[in-house]
C-alpha cells in the first residue's frame, strides 16, 4: 500500500539525456507484418527488461533493482476498506530485475502495446509512520516494516502516439492500463500502537492469515502504483530509445 506515491518520487530524480542514435545491443528489431512478430517482440522487450533494471544513465534512468528512495508518502481517503495516512523512509524495492516477459503486441495501425509480465516476487522495505485502517483493522505505528508480494501476473495496455523527431519515429507514451493479481502476500509491521507487543503481532497474524482480503482491498492503490511506475520508465525508455530501432517498418 505504501508503493502508492512512488512514480513522484521515483520520476523526481530522473534527469534525461540525449537520446540514443545508434541503435545500443540490448534493441532488437522486429517486422511488424512478419508472421513470427508476437515471438520476435516478446523476445525483444525481454532482452530490454533484462536491461533496464541496471539503470541506463546516460538517458536519465535510474538502477531499478534494488529501487532506493529517500522518502514515499501515501494519502488514501476515508471510504472503502482502506484509510490510511502513512510516509515510508529509506525504501528499498527489490523484484523487477527479475521481469518475465509473457507476451507482448504491438498494434499494427496505432501502435498501441499489450504486454504480460510475471513477477516472482516484489518486496518493499523500510521504516514507516503509520495512521489508517484496513478491513476493520485500525492501525497506528512508527518502525520497520517489510511487504512481501510473491508470483504476481501484470497485464499492461499502453497507449501510444508515434512521434517524429530529427530523423527518427519515437513512441510517445499517453497512458496505460493495468490488470494487477497478486497469488501470495506476507508483511511485517514493527512497533504497533506504540509498541504493545500482544496487539502488534496479532494485528500482523490477522493481515497475513487475511491476506486474500487484505490484498483485494488494496488492489486500486497497487494496479495504480504498477500503472505509475510502468508509464514513468516506459516513458523515459522510449522518450530517448527511437521506435525505429524497435519496429524495421514504421509507415509514416
Amino acid at each position: 500500500m505504501f508503493l502508492t506515491t512512488l512514480l513522484v518520487c521515483f520520476l523526481a530524480d530522473f534527469a534525461f539525456g540525449d537520446f540514443y542514435r545508434t541503435q545500443p545491443d540490448f534493441v532488437r528489431t522486429c517486422l511488424k507484418n512478419d508472421p513470427g512478430f508476437i515471438n520476435c517482440s516478446t523476445h525483444a522487450v525481454q532482452v530490454l527488461f533484462n536491461k533496464i533494471p541496471e539503470g541506463l544513465p546516460e538517458i536519465g534512468l535510474p538502477p531499478l533493482d534494488p529501487l532506493k528512495l529517500d522518502r514515499l508518502t501515501v494519502l488514501q481517503g476515508a471510504g472503502g476498506p482502506v484509510t490510511v495516512n502513512a510516509s515510508l523512509t529509506n525504501v528499498t524495492v527489490r523484484g523487477f530485475g527479475k521481469t518475465e516477459v509473457q507476451y507482448n503486441s504491438v498494434d499494427p495501425k496505432t501502435y498501441d502495446f499489450l504486454t504480460k509480465l510475471h513477477l516472482d516476487r516484489l518486496r518493499l522495505e523500510g521504516n514507516y509512520e503509520l495512521l489508517g485502517r484496513i478491513l476493520v483493522i485500525p492501525l497506528r505505528g512508527k518502525g520497520n516494516c517489510w511487504f512481501d508480494a510473491k508470483n504476481i501476473s501484470i497485464v499492461a495496455k499502453s497507449d501510444v502516439k508515434m512521434t517524429k523527431r530529427e530523423g527518427f519515429h519515437f513512441y510517445n507514451i499517453t497512458g496505460i492500463h493495468v490488470d494487477f493479481d497478486i497469488q501470495g502476500l506476507k508483511l511485517h509491521m514493527g512497533n504497533l500502537f506504540d509498541g504493545i507487543k500482544a496487539l502488534e503481532e496479532s494485528t500482523n497474524a490477522y493481515l497475513n492469515a487475511n491476506w486474500k482480503p487484505v490484498a483485494e482491498s488494496l488492489n486500486p492503490i497497487l494496479t495504480k502504483t504498477v500503472e505509475d511506475i510502468m508509464i514513468g520508465i516506459l516513458r523515459t525508455v522510449f522518450d530517448n530509445l527511437p521506435a525505429d530501432f524497435f519496429l524495421a517498418d514504421i509507415e509514416d
